[in-house]
């Protein structure tokens, strides 16, 4: 077996840049999160009022830049559009439901459990059942269409709106009257310094652009291809992140008394389940998408809209965990989740 040299590059940095996050303020085993710090800047937009996480996360502005100028240094800058943009703003609408019912990403869900938190377990199995079922569709001539080429201002919106949230951000930060609300306590409090958030970013963006890194290709190449290369970078982060975390003191094997975690089987299983079978049917994890949206791609960028619409529906409707357990309302969404993505999967074909 071949070692794949820039999907491990890319999961030994991003094992050691998150735990590192954490030890400069970020929240533990939150080193960097797609679903969570993509929840916190909706809430920063004040499209949800759950007033502890709230904050525009320059990690997340920093891997849509940072993918930008990775894809223009290496000549991969490929503006496109493709078809279907409601599904894949509900499937991302859904996906996020899913990751804050587990709270967490696919990348989350690694970081804690390389920092002991056992109760990620379930969801790692629901994440890799939800994409065995999305993997169930593809087989089955599941599609949303093909993208066509579209003009560079097109593949540059979604970069400006990222400048655009930089800009909100130094508003905020300087001006106490502004309309762009930050966390005083919780999860929202807590971040590391913006520069080096910011460059983490950068680094991350670059490395992930170039590399195709995404937790979804790591499984569904894996079974579809017999390709490990992705996969091959999963194992690094993890191992990598492990280490980090145990050399800071981070460490902490336990089911229960994590950071940001509850400990409900049953709803870690099905919320990563919904995620993962969301994420399979769009294409790519919420951090792959997010990378996709700064190299011109449409279609991911509506993808990433609809997480920002989710995490406001989310907090805004009780379906969002927090430590005590899941929301009140997290089952009825989580199933009609998990219906509207089968409806999809069963229904979406490819005209010819």
């Amino acid at each position: 077996m071949r070692i794949a040299v820039l999907p491990v590059l890319a999961g030994v940095v991003f094992g050691i840049i998150a735990p590192l996050l954490v030890y400069f303020g970020n929240p533990g085993n939150m080193g960097v999160c797609a679903a969570c710090f993509t929840r916190d800047i909706a809430g920063a937009l004040n499209l949800h009022q759950a007033a502890i996480v709230q904050y525009i996360r320059p990690e997340i502005i920093g891997l849509v830049l940072g993918a930008l100028i990775a894809s223009f240094l290496f000549r991969e800058f490929n503006p496109r559009v493709g078809s279907a943009p409601i599904v894949r703003f509900f499937l991302g609408v859904f996906a996020m439901i899913g990751a804050l019912v587990f709270l967490g990403c696919p990348w989350r869900m690694w970081l804690r459990l390389s920092a002991g938190d056992w109760s990620a377990i379930a969801g790692i199995f629901g994440l890799v059942v939800g994409i065995l079922i999305g993997i169930f569709f593809l087989k089955r001539g599941f599609s949303l269409g093909r993208n066509r080429p579209a003009s560079k201002i097109v593949g540059l919106v979604f970069p400006l709106f990222a400048l655009g949230l930089l800009g909100l951000l130094f508003w905020g930060l300087n001006d106490a009257s502004s309309a762009i609300k930050f966390s005083e306590k919780g999860p929202g409090s807590m971040h590391a310094p913006l520069i080096i958030s910011l460059i983490a970013g950068l680094i991350l963006g670059g490395l992930f652009q170039k590399s195709r890194f995404c937790m979804i290709a790591a499984v569904r190449d894996m079974v579809l291809l017999r390709d490990s290369h992705i996969l091959q970078g999963v194992i690094a982060l993890v191992v990598t992140a492990f280490i980090v975390n145990f050399a800071l003191g981070f460490f902490n094997p336990s089911f229960t008394g994590q950071p940001i975690a509850h400990n409900d089987t049953l709803w870690n299983f099905l919320g990563m389940l919904l995620s993962g079978f969301a994420f399979t049917l769009a294409g790519g994890c919420p951090g792959r998408q997010i990378i996709l949206s700064g190299e011109g791609d449409g279609d991911a960028a509506v993808f990433v809209f609809g997480l920002l619409i989710g995490a406001a529906f989310a907090h805004n409707f009780a379906l969002a965990s927090s430590p005590a357990g899941i929301g009140a309302n997290a089952p009825w969404a989580v199933f009609i989740g998990i219906i509207f993505c089968a409806i999809v999967g069963i229904f979406a074909r490819e005209r010819r």
